[in-house]
């Protein structure tokens, strides 16, 4: 019996479902296992690196905690615990490694010994493994334990880049440029660099102070004018 239209477009999309469930069929049977070792190995490293991204939060928050001990400690005028500073000389994180080397050195200054707070200085200074702002400051530090010893103009050859405003460590960097200035007798050059830090309201207060001063010795107004009514 000659089929229907209707008969005939049933009776093909049943064919066409039997050969779509044939090829599923077969290609299932040639890749299933690999399909199934992929997904279970993506999920495997799906897990892993969850896992290890609260393993490393987890030590952050350890080292942070360690790392706030080791400051309050040296802010206090103590001496961290040597083994837990070494501990964090040596942290994965940069800025706790870099942050453990500043009071490392700093607890070697603290106790007279120049020479090996200068060293550890020098070193990070030339760290290009820390980040800028680290660095810089190991310089300046450097530069303040060594400045009675070194010619100004070697002051000011290191630190010149530092001491622009706006640099993080505008003031720290500038005020020993401009003691330099005023040792090589040029006063023109050090009271506007002790002016700019007097009035540069993001330099900490004790070198504004002594930079007001130092400017007004200098016959310079570093005295800031209130801005006028309607003025900002």
């Amino acid at each position: 019996m000659a089929l229907t239209p209707q008969n005939s477009e049933a009776f093909m999309r049943e064919v066409n479902d039997a050969v779509r469930q044939d090829q599923l069929l077969t290609f299932w049977q040639r890749f299933g296992r690999w399909i199934v070792a992929l997904v279970i190995i993506g999920l495997a490293a799906f897990a892993g690196w969850l896992y290890w991204q609260h393993h490393s939060t987890t030590q952050s928050q350890a080292v942070s905690e360690e790392m706030d001990k080791v400051i309050a400690t040296a802010e206090g005028g103590g001496s961290p615990d040597a083994k837990q500073l070494d501990t964090l000389v040596n942290a994965r994180q940069p800025g706790f490694r870099a942050s453990a080397l500043l009071v490392k050195a700093g607890t070697a200054a603290r106790k007279g010994d120049n020479k090996a707070a200068i060293a550890a200085y020098k070193a990070m200074a030339a760290d290009s493994s820390l980040d800028q702002p680290y660095r810089d400051l190991a310089l300046i530090r450097q530069t303040t334990l060594e400045f009675e010893a070194l010619k100004p103009q070697q002051v000011v050859d290191r630190l010149k880049p530092l001491a622009v405003e706006g640099a993080p460590w505008f003031g720290s960097a500038g005020e020993l440029v401009a003691i330099a200035y005023m040792k090589m007798r040029k006063p023109d050059l050090a009271g506007p660099l002790f002016a700019a830090m007097a009035k540069d309201a993001s330099v900490p207060q004790s070198i504004r102070s002594r930079a007001r001063q130092m400017a007004g010795l200098l016959g310079i107004d570093a005295v800031e004018t209130p801005a006028e009514p309607g003025q900002e």
